[in-house]
């Protein structure tokens, strides 16, 4: 991976000024992401960030009986270790590599030493975490509130979005860890998408032929979660007006 130039596939890192990129760029170390890498454990102590740039990583709440649901989904918008510039050096849920990619991975303590020092980091690094915990509390909402064919149009749409691609490369039996049902649910929803010609699959793999027909089969949380990050991310970061 081409450092200098590929760091910028991440939002968080684009967002930086050259004189900030510029400092963390000896401090960010190419890594692999392969499927099913763990991450953190829940409990585990941070010691690194992830700053994806292709790929998602799905943070996990993981019961004592192995029960696992997704809390949110992570890719090159943002970063994996959020706990650690909120004031903590643990983490309470999984980080697992859910489809696999390529991340730039940089200490804890480089990163806390940025934040601390920085004008312009707390507020890119704390606008995200809002923007993540809305993801969050939206889609404990959507899946206490909403139908499975619902919050699988949501969950798809969220996963392109941060792929930039309409190929999905995932079972059913990973689509019904990630939302907590059975996977014979999420098979009845995702034939009738195929029976409407909304997406087609066959052997884990999913493309979204429609992605407007997605939109529309969906409930409002997706709506809701994208406009909250085109709102707090999908823009040049300046810095604070000062007086």
């Amino acid at each position: 991976m081409a450092i200098s130039s590929d760091t910028r596939r991440n939002l968080l890192l684009a967002a930086l000024p050259d004189e900030d990129w510029s400092r963390w760029l000896p401090h960010l170390e190419p890594v692999d992401l392969p499927q099913g890498q763990v991450l953190y454990e829940s409990g585990s102590h941070v010691k690194h960030v992830y700053f994806p740039v292709s790929g998602i990583v799905s943070k996990m709440y993981v019961t004592l009986n192995g029960a696992t649901s997704e809390l949110a989904v992570v890719g090159k918008e943002g970063v994996i270790g959020t706990t650690l510039f909120l004031g903590g050096d643990t983490t309470l849920n999984q980080a697992v590599v859910l489809s696999s990619g390529k991340a730039f991975r940089m200490s804890a303590k480089v990163l806390l030493a940025e934040f601390k020092s920085s004008t312009l980091v707390p507020h890119l690094l704390l606008r995200y975490t809002q923007a993540l915990m809305t993801q969050m509390a939206q889609t404990a909402a959507c899946n206490r509130l909403h139908t499975l064919d619902r919050q699988l149009c949501r969950w798809l749409l969220m996963i392109t979005d941060r792929t930039g691609s309409d190929e999905i490369l995932m079972t059913h039996e990973t689509i019904a860890n990630m939302l907590g049902v059975r996977r014979e649910g999420v098979t009845e929803a995702a034939i009738k998408l195929q029976r409407d010609g909304v997406i087609r699959y066959a052997r884990g793999r999913i493309l979204v032929l429609d992605r407007t027909g997605l939109a529309t089969r969906s409930c409002e949380c997706y709506g809701v979660v994208k406009r909250e990050y085109d709102r707090l991310l999908m823009i040049r970061y300046e810095l604070p007006a000062t007086s």
